[in-house]
């Protein structure tokens, strides 16, 4: 009996530790506190906007002239624009939000926040996470609903930081700004390589986090640190930005994630794969449409060194999507691969919204080796496992 005590305290013990653990992973993925902008004021929620300074946003600190706005509020003869639920943000000039937040020291962290301009069309937001800081240019606006979610990284250099979003624009009407909602944390982690392929992340399954209920995607803007990627292993080096797509809401050629190209030539995505010079290698990957009615022609532009193909996208009844490949040899021990649309496209529904081919499942390969399209099995063993076994002793 006192044996069977000991072990149904142990196990006991051991079920609050994994309920612990479990319960900050998932802290750790999803809204930041009040991160939907929901949670009312000690003095309930404004029945209109508030001007002339600070306003009450439970868990977050306010500079300046912050607003809690409000689905249907008018300003003028413009509606404003929320993006999810009742309840945003709005930044006058200069004035900033910010939430401290306790994350790992050495991590890398990617935010998700939507956006919206209101009065001016070159508004912008700053996000930071000292010393990291990033201004968002919102003059773009990427389709007809009005608002964009977006995506921004940060490596965690301490354990407690404060993420902050500032508005740094100076506008002649100081109730002007951008407005905010649906703010989400997200760790991120950079996925082992195949031993098959020499591309980091090439299925993009790791990335940001994704607003479930939202069928816009993340726009990746300009991001030139692989290291500091809310795309991990991948850059955006351009003017515009890419779409991170899942499954839920478009076609995806493979897994549950995939990269939309948007702008043409203003919307690349790049990465450095490790080679060897003077070896054959071949970049292959799936090429196709996300099912939101874009307009054909749809083509990539795909360059991997000194070698580069433009691939159209041919519509097949029996598939979305069509695999492509390109032949190069390495010229140094690191070589750049690089996506980007052909084309400007537009949804044929909707000429306001931005769209584009998809491209999925890369892979960088040595031209005279087998190919192993499902990599290596990896096995793990959890903490539920180990727990039974513990039990059962």
């Amino acid at each position: 009996m006192a044996q069977s005590s000991r072990r149904s305290k142990w196990v006991s013990l051991l079920m609050l530790l994994f309920a612990h653990l479990a319960s900050t992973i998932i802290a750790e993925d999803g809204l930041v506190t009040n991160g939907d902008f929901e949670t009312p004021p000690s003095n309930g929620f404004p029945s209109e906007a508030v001007g002339g300074g600070s306003v009450e946003i439970p868990s977050w600190k306010s500079k300046g002239m912050v607003e809690l706005v409000e689905a249907g509020q008018k300003q003028g003869g413009m509606i404003l624009i929320i993006p999810q639920g009742r309840h945003a943000v709005r930044l006058g000039n200069d004035a900033e939000i910010s939430q401290d937040l306790k994350v790992e020291k050495g991590f890398t962290y990617s935010i998700t926040f939507s956006a919206a301009r209101t009065c001016a069309q070159l508004e912008s937001l700053n996000v930071s996470v000292t010393p990291a800081s990033q201004t968002i240019d919102l003059q773009t606006l990427y389709n007809v609903q009005g608002w964009d979610p977006y995506a921004w990284a940060f490596e965690a250099e301490v354990d407690d930081v404060s993420l902050a979003f500032r508005n740094p624009g100076m506008e002649d009407d100081p109730s002007c700004g951008p407005i905010i909602d649906d703010i989400a944390i997200k760790k991120l982690f950079t996925p082992d390589r195949p031993k098959d392929n020499a591309a980091t992340n090439g299925d993009f399954e790791e990335g940001p986090w994704m607003v479930r209920n939202a069928s816009l995607g993340v726009l990746l803007p300009t991001n030139l640190d692989e290291e500091i990627s809310s795309l991990p292993g991948w850059n955006v080096e351009s003017n515009r930005a890419v779409r991170y797509i899942d499954s839920d809401h478009y076609t995806v050629p493979q897994g549950r994630r995939a990269v939309e190209l948007l702008s043409g030539k203003e919307g690349i995505i790049s990465q450095m794969v490790e080679t060897a010079p003077d070896k054959d290698y071949t970049l292959t990957f799936s090429l196709g449409q996300a099912g939101d009615k874009c307009k054909q022609p749809l083509a990539v532009m795909a360059h991997a060194g000194d070698q580069a193909l433009n691939i159209h996208y041919t519509p097949d009844s029996n598939s979305t999507f069509q695999s492509a490949n390109l032949n190069f040899t390495a010229k140094a021990e690191r070589t750049r691969i690089a996506f980007y649309s052909v084309y400007y496209n537009t949804r044929s529904d909707d000429m306001s919204s931005l769209c584009g081919p998809v491209v999925d499942d890369v892979r960088v390969w040595f031209s005279g080796c087998n190919r192993n399209g499902f990599g290596g099995l990896r096995l793990g063993v959890g903490f539920g496992f180990l727990l039974f076994v513990f039990a059962m002793v």
